[in-house]
């Protein structure tokens, strides 16, 4: 190999090394472990190109280096090959995703599975609705001036709102309300069935105009993008087991990952469900994550519903933990599709 494969070698080795056992590693450690072919001096002479050129450093007095953000982002680009999930590991995913009983109990499953295989934060955001497609809406009355809608979209999420009328209905006004509002929605993506729904006084008898406008006005507030998505948060003790990698920053990481609209902005990248985005350190934007790696895709066959991924110390397995991300995506695309 010539001195660039050589040197970035000596790079992989002093990342392996790192991860796994969480201390700086030195020329020697590099040489007995990793069969370079090279003298220890020469592995020397190469950690002190890497480190001229900022992708390792040295802690404190130590005698060993440690990858920077940019020794772990030039990692990173250079994957041959993420680590996939052992036959096992698979079997066991398809399983638990497969034993959920609707939306939220695939998304509280899926954070568990993908905290547990990466040893990480494991996030998942709910589908969002403007990429989501009406099934149906049902009208159940309540009382004879009270009435719940329920929206039930393609991805298998749910809304409910309850609507006080002022007016009461009889069965045969509910029964022209429920058929005219399906009318109007059925098949159609959000964006546009909220356009017919402001159509739908105009389409019913005058003396539900009234009622329709009051319903039309609140299913519009329901079509329209929640500000606040919810999301589902697993495995944040994770975290804690690895304090050292957080000196001084563990707190301000907790408070930002409880953060809602600061999470979902992690998610924002996270729109294409064949490619895993990794940001390294002082690659994320929000300050009170610059100790983290965050690692995310966009989840659903087709369309993307949502982004889910992981946050971490830098100092993680990037290879095992973009397998991961991957394949629980893909088996929650799936088994969404299948709903």
């Amino acid at each position: 190999m010539n001195a660039d494969e050589r040197r970035f070698a000596v790079l992989q080795a002093i990342v392996a090394d790192y991860v796994e056992t969480k201390e700086p590693v030195g020329s020697k450690t590099i040489v007995d472990r990793h069969n370079l072919g090279v003298s220890s001096a020469t592995v020397r002479n190469d950690m002190a190109v890497l480190e001229d050129d900022g992708l390792i450093a040295q802690p404190h007095t130590s005698a060993g280096r440690i990858p920077t953000d940019k020794g772990y982002r030039l990692f990173v680009d250079r994957l041959a090959q993420v680590k996939p999930l052992s036959a096992a590991e698979r079997r066991a995913v398809q399983t638990f995703l497969a034993g959920a009983v609707d939306l939220d109990d695939v998304l509280r499953r899926s954070v568990r599975l993908l905290a547990q295989l990466t040893r990480q934060v494991a996030v998942i955001q709910y589908p969002t609705l403007t990429r989501s497609t009406v099934c149906h809406l049902e009208v159940v009355v309540l009382t004879p001036a009270r009435l719940m809608l329920v929206l039930i979209t393609d991805s298998g999420r749910v809304d409910q709102r309850v609507v006080d009328l002022g007016d009461v209905l009889s069965d045969d006004d509910v029964a022209t309300l429920r058929t005219r509002i399906n009318a109007a929605l059925v098949g159609r993506p959000l964006a546009a069935a909220s356009a017919e729904v402001a159509e739908l006084p105009d389409t019913v008898p005058p003396e539900l105009r009234d009622v329709a406008t009051t319903l039309s006005t609140v299913l519009i507030e329901t079509l329209v993008e929640h500000p606040e998505e919810r999301l589902v948060l697993g495995g944040t003790a994770n975290l804690t087991r690895n304090v050292a990698d957080f000196p001084g920053t563990l707190r301000q990481v907790l408070e930002a990952l409880e953060e809602q609209v600061v999470v979902l902005k992690l998610l924002a990248a996270a729109q294409d469900r064949n490619l895993v985005t990794v940001r390294i350190g002082e690659e994320n934007e929000i300050e009170d994550l610059r100790a983290t790696s965050v690692i995310s895709i966009g989840y659903g066959l087709g369309t993307v519903l949502g982004g889910m991924g992981v946050v971490g110390p830098t100092r993680m397995d990037y290879p095992g933990t973009i397998g991961a991300v991957h394949a629980v995506a893909r088996y929650v695309g799936e088994i969404l599709a299948g709903r």
